[in-house]
């Protein structure tokens, strides 16, 4: 029976990070389960309320430096600068907990030493975090395709303006929000990066199992778009809508927002410097 158990741990739990094959239909919903009870204890236990933090702009952008800290952090793990075990705890699902401790840490102190003035100080650990592994990054492996990389975050951009110009029109008023258009923004970025990586180079292939079944249906990564607009509209509009709870309606937006800026942001930092597939 316990050789049973573990086996099924290994695998579908430990080998997909050890050999980074990226995911199966039970860890994802296993991941999934446990990002929920992650937020549920955060907002029960009044976590940002205790620390004196609300969660507005000055506060994402803070986040979003944390965001670009661990997506290259990810990217050093990939580029191989890291050795076996240490490299495994920069890994999907583990990375987020590091990240999340660092961050934690981070804007501990500097509430401690800033009190209500604590957003620069926060932004600029995360920034300079993400500074130190880019300057690695850049030591190591050099630019590779920096016009990908580009087209990737013109593509975003692009998009993004669209959908908030054409909102702005047709009076749909949720979607001239500054926190949902960022989401839309890094969710796109997200959707752009895998469809360069398919279209564009070689090498590169989706982690994640409705990812890869919809592109190996479609034969293109530029699926995700429809993809991620089908899903985070709605999504958005019953957030807005049926949560009136300001903490919790903000909390669930920018675990949102993280879910697509990280892997956004660390899929375009692995195609500019080449450092792996």
């Amino acid at each position: 029976m316990m050789s049973e158990i573990w086996d099924f741990i290994n695998r579908y739990y430990w080998n997909p990070i050890v050999t980074d094959s990226g995911y199966n239909v039970v860890n994802t919903i296993t991941w999934a389960i446990i990002l929920v009870l992650c937020v549920y204890a955060l907002h029960s236990h009044n976590v940002f309320k205790r620390l004196g933090v609300t969660i507005n702009q000055s506060f994402v952008i803070g986040v979003v430096c944390y965001v670009l800290f661990g997506s290259s952090l990810r990217v050093l793990k990939d580029a191989e600068i890291f050795a076996p075990p240490l490299k495994y705890i920069f890994v999907t699902p583990i990375i987020y907990f590091v990240v999340f401790a660092v961050t934690l840490a981070a804007l501990m102190l500097s509430i401690r030493i800033y009190k209500e003035r604590y957003y620069t100080s926060f932004a600029v650990i995360g920034l300079g975090l993400a500074s130190v592994n880019i300057g690695v990054l850049l030591r190591s492996e050099g630019i590779e395709h920096p016009i990908e990389a580009l087209l990737i975050v013109a593509l975003a951009v692009l998009i993004t303006v669209s959908i908030y110009v054409g909102a702005g029109f047709a009076k749909i008023e949720f979607l001239r929000s500054r926190f949902n258009i960022a989401i839309l923004g890094a969710h796109l970025l997200d959707a752009s990066s895998t469809t360069v990586a398919i279209d564009f180079l070689t090498g590169y292939s989706g982690k994640h199992v409705v990812e890869n079944y919809l592109i190996d249906l479609t034969g293109t990564g530029a699926v995700m778009y429809p993809l991620k607009l089908f899903l985070l509209i709605p999504m958005l509009y019953l957030i807005d809508s049926e949560f009136d709870e300001v903490e919790l309606r903000d909390l669930l937006k920018l675990v949102v927002l993280v879910l697509g800026l990280a892997p956004g942001c660390r899929n375009t930092i692995l195609i500019l410097f080449g450092a792996g597939g």
